[in-house]
Parts: C-alpha cells; structure tokens; sequence
C-alpha cells in the first residue's frame, strides 16, 4: 500500500515536538507583549499600565493560538483515522 512507511505522525517525537513547538510560541508571544509594554511605559512614562495591558493580551493571543492548533491537529487525527477505516 502506498504511504504506509510514513504514516505514523502521532509517533511520540512528533507529538513532543508539536507540544515543545507550543510552548515556544507561547512564551514568544507572551514575552514580546511584555517587553513591548515595558518599551511603550518607558516612553509615555505610564509605568505598569502598558506592562499589564499588554501582557494579558499576549496571554490571550498565545491561548487563541493553542486552541486553534490543538483543533487543527484534532481534526487531522480524525481525517487520517477516517481514512485508515
């Protein structure tokens, strides 16, 4: 059959660095709001209001990001064990 010496991408190293690969874009993104917010208080002398705001922001945007590839990858697993039945 064709495709079957490639067809376990749920392998445990997949899965690792599909994870690993989260959480570096979570801290990317929370990292930048804060770094961002410190820039912007240091500028407009607005100590920890930009700090805060954009801080829960990049949380906010990091767990959107999460929820949207954790669906994606849900749908990918079901469409390759639809095909394998």
């Amino acid at each position: 059959m064709a495709g079957t010496g490639t067809e376990k991408k749920s392998s445990p190293i997949h899965q690792y660095a599909t994870y690993s690969n989260m959480a570096f874009e979570m801290g990317a993104v929370i990292a930048l709001g804060v770094f961002g917010g410190i820039k912007i208080d240091k500028w407009l002398s607005t100590s920890p209001l930009f700090t805060i705001l954009l801080s829960l922001a990049g949380i906010a945007i990091s767990l959107y990001l999460i929820i949207r590839s954790s669906l994606k990858s849900q749908k990918k697993q079901q469409n390759e064990q639809k095909d394998t039945d």
